[in-house]
């Protein structure tokens, strides 16, 4: 499959991440992108003060990315049907910060961090899903 990702001579924007994002949706296993189909993700510059807050961040370089939502383990069936929306923010200046500190390939680390996100809307901690990472 050829990838339209774009060559990184400039920081990559909002959308480059975007797409780097979809593309690395798109090649996650079909059971997991089945369930999280109708998660929106959304890149932003940084998380919101709101979110800094919330989290006890330092620095809004903490956070490379965030699941919103409800988890599916906590779904309700036989409730009314929700109104909001799941979604994965992805930050892109602490991705990108990251990106440069470890050297490591940026569609690899955008793949890692929405798989991490998308652990969390299917109920995971970070702590199951670092158990999870070390047994792979």
């Amino acid at each position: 499959m050829s990838r339209l990702i774009p060559p990184h001579t400039v920081p990559p924007t909002l959308g480059d991440l975007e797409t780097i994002a979809h593309a690395a949706f798109a090649e996650i296993p079909e059971e997991l992108r089945t369930y999280a189909a109708d998660v929106i993700i959304r890149v932003d510059d940084f998380p919101d003060e709101e979110t800094e807050s919330e989290m006890g961040l330092e620095s809004p370089f903490d956070l490379l990315g965030l699941y919103r939502g409800v988890s599916l383990p906590m779904t309700s069936f036989s409730e009314a049907p929700r109104t909001d929306v799941d979604m994965i923010y992805l930050y892109r200046r602490p991705i990108l910060d990251y990106w440069c500190e470890s050297g490591e390939d940026l569609t690899s680390l955008v793949k890692h961090v929405l798989i991490h996100e998308i652990g969390h809307h299917f109920g995971f901690s970070d702590d199951d899903m670092e158990r999870i990472e070390d047994e792979a």
